[in-house]
């Protein structure tokens, strides 16, 4: 352990000196405690992705947990468009539209998430094949949402992991009858629908040297069309080893040399094995399960608890270097138990990617995060 990692562990002890032991802990008892927002709030939004269980009521004290710590909230799947549009003339608006309350009572940034993505999306629009019929059908779409939620939704992730690895477009459906256009035409409705909004494209493995070179080409290409990219939102679904945050850094420098705002947009760290070295959020991708794959059922060792702490401090710890250039950092998922990890890329793992455990206890790593903001701020 060298100096700064004594210095962290020695604030988390200092902070678990003061509160109940972890397993004794409370959502109620820690209310008192600095949320990470607070801790956070000169640095950069602190967000968060819910579920439909969580809009429709079902999670009361996990909504809880939202409205105390965090300041931004991103509809995990509720605004994506099978769901919200599932057949061309017919839209169920329900589930966004307690987010945006719940998002107004709580004064929260809103993230629509997303407009366009080849996953997840309405059945009708994979059985579009003619070029100009899927510029309308992008068009009311991306219309009908925007303006809904005018002066409601302050950013929009518009397309959403477009690009192959090596930084190539991916032959999604839209792409396959509108060529690289539809990221043009998806754009540049969501500018004409809400001027005010931010536009954001989001993709994951952003870290990589290839892709990152993808992302800068398509993002200089959108803007010398007169597009106001706003932000490269990054998703972070990353491990306890991977990806170096070398990388990492060198694409927030990348990107914020475009003059736009960098995101990390889906943040979680996964703490089981890898199969074949799989990287990403390629969703169509899983794999049978097994007792090596899924080593912690009954609980994560003490040991796994500390590197997952230790490798939270090395990633906020980096956020806090490039705070000038990060506007928000979302975690994907509200605790442990509704991490969408648990089912990728193998299905009913344990997995413990998060800062709150599956009883909504703050982990050991929440205890990092936090004494890494106490010691930034005494600097």
């Amino acid at each position: 352990m060298n100096y700064r990692h004594l210095l962290v562990f020695i604030a988390v002890i200092c902070l678990c000196a003061c509160q109940a032991p972890e397993g004794e802990r409370s959502v109620q008892e820690s209310s008192s405690a600095q949320s990470l927002k607070s801790a956070f709030a000169d640095d950069f939004f602190l967000g968060v992705a819910v579920s439909a269980n969580h809009i429709n009521g079902n999670k009361p004290r996990e909504m809880e947990l939202v409205a105390r710590e965090f300041n931004a909230i991103t509809a995990e799947n509720s605004m994506k468009s099978m769901n919200i549009h599932p057949e061309r003339d017919s839209f169920f608006f329900d589930e966004a539209d307690r987010l945006m309350v719940f998002a107004e009572e709580n004064d929260m940034h809103f993230v629509g998430h997303a407009l366009v993505w080849h996953s997840q999306q309405s059945p009708w629009l994979e059985k579009i094949t003619d070029s100009a019929e899927m510029a309308i059908a992008l068009t009311e779409h991306i219309n009908a949402l925007v303006t809904r939620y005018i002066g409601k939704v302050d950013a929009w992730d518009v397309v959403n992991e477009a690009l192959n690895e090596d930084g190539s477009y991916r032959e999604s459906n839209f792409y396959k009858v509108m060529g690289r256009d539809y990221l043009l035409h998806a754009f540049r409705e969501a500018q004409k629908a809400d001027p005010e909004v931010d536009l954001i494209y989001n993709d994951y493995n952003l870290w990589k040297p290839e892709k990152r070179a993808g992302v800068v080409r398509l993002v200089k290409w959108l803007q010398d069309e007169g597009i106001d990219v706003d932000a490269v939102g990054m998703q972070g679904h990353w491990s306890l080893i991977g990806p170096d945050l070398s990388d990492v850094e060198a694409s927030i420098n990348a990107y914020a040399e475009l003059g736009v705002d960098v995101l990390v947009s889906e943040l979680d760290v996964t703490a089981l094995p890898n199969p074949w070295d799989l990287e990403g959020a390629e969703i169509s991708q899983n794999f049978e399960g097994s007792e090596y794959m899924d080593p912690y059922r009954s609980g994560l060792p003490d040991s796994v608890q500390l590197l997952l702490a230790e490798r939270y401090e090395d990633i906020f710890r980096l956020f806090l270097k490039h705070r000038d250039k990060l506007t928000r950092v979302s975690f994907w998922g509200v605790c442990d138990g509704h991490s969408w990890l648990n089912g990728w890329p193998i299905e009913g793992r344990t997995n413990y990617p998060l800062l709150f455990d599956r009883s909504l206890k703050n982990k050991k790593a929440y205890d990092a995060v936090m004494a890494l903001s106490n010691l930034e701020a005494e600097e």
